[in-house]
């Protein structure tokens, strides 16, 4: 790549990823690091949310939970 300081400098400016083709297929995502890491964030608080979500139906279908000192006694045995 030619200029790459320039192109990394409109990568932070436009926030925005680049798909950069080989032959005319997609071959890499480049973007700015702040960029990512803010996508990382929201595709990490979205994995979480899932598995909030899919936690809140087992309960509403009826199902059960584990006693907390059920919890602690086999952590208790397991690593201590």
């Amino acid at each position: 790549m030619r200029n790459s300081k320039a192109h990394i400098q409109h990568l932070r400016e436009t926030e925005s990823p680049e798909i950069l083709t080989v032959n005319g297929e997609a071959a890499v995502v480049v973007q700015d690091a702040a960029s990512y890491e803010r996508m990382a964030a929201l595709a990490e608080q979205a994995r979480q949310d899932a598995r909030l979500q899919s936690a809140l139906n087992h309960f509403r279908e009826g199902g059960k939970g584990i006693a907390a000192d059920d919890v602690f006694a086999e952590l208790d045995q397991k690593y201590l």
